[in-house]
């Protein structure tokens, strides 16, 4: 019985795990975006240090997908195609003025319009936990194929021996 509920648990994660993987695809490529919009939200990985010191290169960042924001928040703006993750120093009516934390001069102006968000969450060195999940779930599935093998032969041996 627990091995059926085991079963279950582990398919269901990878259903999980597929259907928001071609949700994000499908909806990058209907929509033109660099970003995928989870239910308000979207992850993003900082590639300059323009940041450093808050946020460091391969770190990353959760995005709060709005245009509610205020002077001293951490926003991420579209300027053509890249998207931009900066300090707000300053809001004058729909003008606003960034700053990288380690840059010495401020961007130039932009308007509410091209902001995508602001980030609420940073997870530091999210490159190095990228790779390591992929060689724990690697791990995890030989340990799972290689135990129902054992259980398969376990189970066959006991049905031999009864009859």
């Amino acid at each position: 019985m627990a091995r059926k509920v085991l079963n279950i648990v582990i398919y269901m994660m990878i259903f999980v795990i597929l259907i928001l993987l071609l949700y994000s695809i499908i909806q990058r490529k209907t929509t033109g975006e660099k970003y995928t919009n989870l239910f308000g939200y979207t992850f993003l990985e900082v590639v300059t240090g323009s940041m450093a010191g808050t946020i460091e290169i391969g770190d990353g960042v959760i995005v709060k997908l709005t245009s509610d924001i205020k002077e001293k928040d951490i926003i991420v703006y579209k300027k053509e195609e890249i998207l931009i993750t900066h300090r707000l120093i300053k809001m004058e009516d729909n003008s606003l003025l960034t700053k990288g934390d380690a840059n010495n001069v401020q961007d130039d102006p932009i308007t509410k319009d091209v902001v995508i968000g602001k980030v609420i969450f940073v997870i530091p060195n999210i490159h190095f936990w990228k790779k390591a999940i992929v060689v724990i779930l690697i791990i995890l599935i030989c340990i799972y194929v290689i135990a129902q093998q054992i259980i398969n032969k376990k189970t066959n041996v006991l049905k031999e021996e009864e009859k």
